[in-house]
């Protein structure tokens, strides 16, 4: 019985998820136990090795606006960008970890859109993307995938109508 469990924790971290339970309907969101989490909503913070570069991308292929620029003495820091309510923020490297650091391995974020996912996908292309993997259908969604300069990974997707 354990092992089941173990399974669908890893299906459910490992991709997107296809349907809300019972768990997740906002109704629900109101009886949440006292001294457990609840988040509603989240920005990954992404550091990048050429913060102008990263913005260009994120704005002119994958199509998010520039919210905030964070500057210090004329220097660019980094920026928020915007995708509907979700903001990712991307920071320039310090390099006090090393000019060598790999960036994205390991990582990927999930992204769920109500919008057409062929019809982004075919933007992105339009733009001068290139997709990591052409829209598919897979775990009750329609999704595809992107990867960014600095080599993280991000997967675009729709929930399939039942």
């Amino acid at each position: 019985m354990a092992k089941k469990k173990t399974r669908k924790a890893t299906r459910a971290t490992a991709r997107p998820i296809a349907r809300r339970s019972k768990a997740t309907t906002p109704a629900s969101r109101k009886t949440v136990k006292s001294g457990s989490l609840s988040i509603l909503s989240a920005g990954p913070g992404l550091t990048v090795n050429d913060v102008e570069k990263s913005i260009a991308w994120y704005r002119d292929v994958l199509g998010f606006t520039v919210g905030e620029r964070w500057e210090n003495d004329g220097t660019l820091l980094g920026a928020e960008m915007r995708a509907g309510k979700v903001s990712f923020m991307l920071g320039q490297d310090d390099w006090k970890k090393g000019r060598d650091r790999v960036k994205g391995e390991g990582f990927r974020l999930y992204c769920v859109t109500d919008q057409d996912v062929d019809g982004v996908a075919a933007g992105i292309k339009s733009r001068g993307g290139t997709l990591a993997r052409e829209p598919q259908d897979e775990w009750g969604v329609r999704s595809f995938a992107v990867e960014d300069p600095d080599g993280f990974k991000i997967t675009i997707s729709r929930e399939l109508k039942r």
